[in-house]
Parts: C-alpha cells; structure tokens; sequence
C-alpha cells in the first residue's frame, strides 16, 4: 500500500486561489495526495470560487479560510505558493519538502462587471486547473 504525499497550497487570503486550487487538486489527485490550503492572512472563502468551482461539480461550500496553525499536520511533502506575497511571507514548515511558487492573478482584485468579474474567475480557475495538472504529476 503506498501512502499518499501531503501538499499544502499558501496564499495570502486563503479565500480564492488556495481554495480552489485545493479542490481541484483533490478532485484530479484524490488517490495519489492529501490536499491542504491556509493563508497568511486569512480572511473568508469567497462565494464566486464556490461558484465557479461548483460549476465543475466539485462542492467546495465547506470549505474554510484558514491559517496554517489551523491544518492538523504540521509536515508536508509539498508546498505550493500561489501568490507572491504568500512566497515572502511563507511561514517557516518543518521537515523537507517540494517548494513550488507558482502565482495566479487574485480574481478578488477584478473589476468591471458582474458578468466580466465571474468571467475572470472561471479564467484563473482554468489557469489554476491546467497549471496543476500538467506540472504536479512528477512530483507525486
């Protein structure tokens, strides 16, 4: 029986990019890794990455915005930074582990429309979705 890696996705709001990209890790890598998000400031998970996420029908509406105190483990095997200020501001993890930076545009910080803001969300969750796809499969 193999066990699977652990992986934890860093932001700083742990409100859009950590968390959908912690679904979508889990939906695509279920069997070969345990997903795990936090922020360095977390905040609250934003309604329209539970939509755009849902759209896929994947449920992320138990989902929380968290810190990294908050994860009941303390060592991974891989760290994902999706923000750059999640990447300055990393707290120190113990043990020895992948560190990938790999930053997203933050759909919080998108204006215009109702319509063109849910359009940029569903971009970044594609971008996000892709990105992890093509790339985590040589580390696990």
């Amino acid at each position: 029986m193999t066990t699977k890696k652990t992986i934890l996705i860093l932001c700083t709001g742990n409100s859009c990019r950590s968390q959908m990209a912690e679904a979508l890790i889990r939906h695509h890598f279920n069997h070969a890794l345990d997903v795990y998000s936090a922020g360095t400031k977390p905040s609250f998970v934003h309604p329209k990455a539970i939509t755009v996420i849902n759209e896929l029908g994947i449920d992320m509406s138990t989902h929380s915005s968290k810190l990294i105190t908050d994860i009941p483990i303390k060592q991974f095997d891989i760290v994902v930074t999706v923000c750059d200020n999640a990447k300055e501001s990393c707290p120190f993890i113990p043990g020895k582990h992948t560190l990938i930076h790999q930053p997203f545009e933050d759909p919080a910080d998108l204006t215009g429309t109702p319509e063109a803001i849910l359009d940029g969300f569903k971009r970044i969750r594609d971008e996000i979705s892709a990105t992890f796809i093509t790339t985590l499969p040589q580390y696990i």
